[in-house]
């Protein structure tokens, strides 16, 4: 109980930091009237007025998706009188995929995922609290069995503080399946996991199974449990919960628009 409640307590606090901080550093102001997507060789750039996007380090930004494009430049587009890079998701992803700042190739994204699910969120149950452990069981076991048959493993939760166990073949089945997506894709995958600490719900947003605000509801069952019995401060908390739904939506449709080959063609009348 007092642990879960520093948690939530810290979360508060990082909230309130973070908007102070924001009022000090201010976002420099939108210096574009219009943006674009222009294509060549397979390739999408974007376009802000007649200047093309770069990337931090300062290369050419571009992706291989054009439903991505387009919906990168509607991230530039919906910027008002300021550019909140923070609230770009798919801007910053797509640009991490082209910089790569910590050098990651493929199986290391992949090992990445697949060492999280040690620590996946909804493996570890309650020992403590029954209403908790109850609504935990209710609402996390359809996902965990969803998660065993769909991948073709075992997952089993814990009640206690060792790390679950899993059986042989587990870490290859998932270790198949994740490395059939791109580099770029992956990308999209960890940023989810990082978003709500648990593999087996981003694979869960990624087939359909659930929808990311549904996923991040059941990533804060804990804290939802205890705030009905402590309160909220609706702000701090729904603002966290906002951030966290945006982020993990940019992150499943950037493994979307990643994983197949789509294109925009214009209609001839």
């Amino acid at each position: 109980m007092f642990s879960s409640n520093c948690r939530i307590l810290t979360r508060i606090l990082n909230t309130v930091c973070e908007r102070s901080i924001r009022k000090y550093v201010s976002p420099p102001k939108r210096f574009y009237r219009k943006t674009g997507v222009v294509s060549s060789n397979g390739r999408y750039e974007i376009t802000l007025d007649q200047r093309k996007l770069k990337t931090p380090k300062g290369a050419p930004f571009f992706v291989e998706s054009e439903p991505l494009a387009i919906a990168i430049a509607t991230e530039w587009d919906a910027q008002r009188e300021v550019v909140d890079r923070s609230s770009m998701h798919l801007t910053a992803l797509s640009s991490t995929v082209i910089d790569n700042p910590n050098n990651l190739q493929k199986p290391d994204i992949v090992n990445y995922l697949v060492n999280y699910l040690n620590t996946d969120a909804i493996l570890f149950h309650t020992a403590e609290e029954k209403g908790l452990k109850k609504l935990q069981l209710a609402e996390w076991s359809p996902v965990i069995d969803w998660f065993n048959k769909r991948y073709e493993v075992q997952l089993v939760a814990t009640d206690g503080l060792e790390v679950p166990s899993f059986a042989p073949g587990t870490a290859m089945n998932i270790s198949r399946y994740l490395s059939s997506y791109s580099v770029a894709a992956l990308h999209g995958f960890m940023f989810a996991v990082d978003t709500i600490k648990s593999l087996i719900l981003t694979c869960a947003c990624v087939d359909r199974f659930i929808l990311p605000e549904r996923a991040v509801l059941l990533a804060r069952l804990e804290e939802e449990y205890q705030l009905g019995h402590w309160g909220r401060v609706e702000w701090a908390h729904d603002v966290q919960q906002l951030d966290s739904q945006a982020r993990l939506a940019a992150a499943i449709l950037m493994v979307h628009f990643n994983s197949s080959n789509v294109s925009i063609k214009q209609k001839n009348v």
